[in-house]
């Protein structure tokens, strides 16, 4: 499917409500090594129009050399209440929203967020339809002192494909008391003004039908991440240190989706992000 079977990617973060245990998940584990429980992902039924995403891949691809397509920096906003140190985050990606989830939630390609977030395993608990509930391990680099440190992380990742869904929430991570979360992707009709005219379409078939198939599909997604460290390291400075740490971490991943994104979009072409914090674009090695 045209430059889209490269989305995929490292699981995210976020939530407004804790992710539910489910008792009996357990019971749903099949006895395999983690290598054979891997590809998750890839096993469940797919949810989505393959003619739809091919068509938006070809929009996507031939409007780049006309009116590039620029990804918005994502909105940041952080706020503490009770120690628990909540981010809102907000971005806008220049792919549908099919895609985007794909990207999310498949841990074995995408983008290169390495030494940074590391994927390491993936065992499916639970399958069932557009809901796939699976325990997830990876490890993520933290600065201190000028060394890099991997911290393990162990997320039972909660995914629905028909709604483009997924929550989070911690089995094991060094530090953190909480670590939680979620996030949504919806689609963008970004062409529906010029080729809609003064229609506003609700769902995918009427923008189709309004724009004559000519209009891209690009996505909103909205994230919840919640996070506090346990004693003494929820006091200063160690709170400060760790608060700082994780807004940068996150903000750097989504740094890394972006510049993916703009590679699907321009086949053949990289955006990185050089020591000095300027944008670089590059050809494929």
């Amino acid at each position: 499917m045209g430059v889209f079977p490269a989305f995929g990617a490292w699981i995210n973060q976020n939530s407004q409500q804790p992710l539910e245990e489910d008792p009996k998940s357990s019971e749903h584990v099949e006895s395999k090594s983690a290598s054979e429980m891997d590809n998750g992902p890839a096993k469940m039924n797919k949810y989505y129009d393959e003619d739809e995403w091919e068509r938006q891949d070809k929009l996507w691809t031939a409007a780049e050399k006309k009116h590039p397509w620029k990804d918005a920096p994502p909105k940041v906003k952080v706020t503490t209440k009770k120690g628990i140190c909540h981010m809102h985050i907000e971005l806008t990606l220049g792919l549908p929203p099919d895609g985007v989830f794909e990207l999310f939630t498949n841990p074995h390609n995408g983008p290169n967020t390495e030494p940074l977030l590391k994927s390491k395993s993936r065992k499916v608990l639970k399958d069932d339809g557009p809901r796939q509930i699976a325990k997830v391990k990876k490890a993520v680099a933290w600065n201190f002192s000028g060394r890099s440190i991997a911290i393990p992380i162990s997320l039972i990742v909660d995914e629905n494909r028909r709604d483009l869904t997924a929550k989070y929430k911690k089995e094991k991570m060094m530090f953190m008391k909480v670590f939680e979360g979620s996030y949504k992707v919806e689609p963008v009709y970004v062409d529906s003004v010029r080729l809609c005219k003064n229609k506003k379409p609700k769902s995918v078939d009427e923008y189709k039908k309004c724009s004559g198939g000519q209009g891209k599909i690009a996505s909103k997604v909205t994230m919840d991440q919640y996070f506090q460290p346990y004693p003494p390291f929820n006091l200063p400075p160690f709170s400060w240190f760790i608060r700082d740490i994780t807004i940068k971490n996150t903000k750097s991943v989504l740094e890394g989706l972006q510049s993916w994104s703009f590679s699907i979009r321009n086949p053949g072409v990289i955006m990185s992000t050089n020591k000095h914090g300027k944008t670089e674009v590059s050809p494929k090695q």
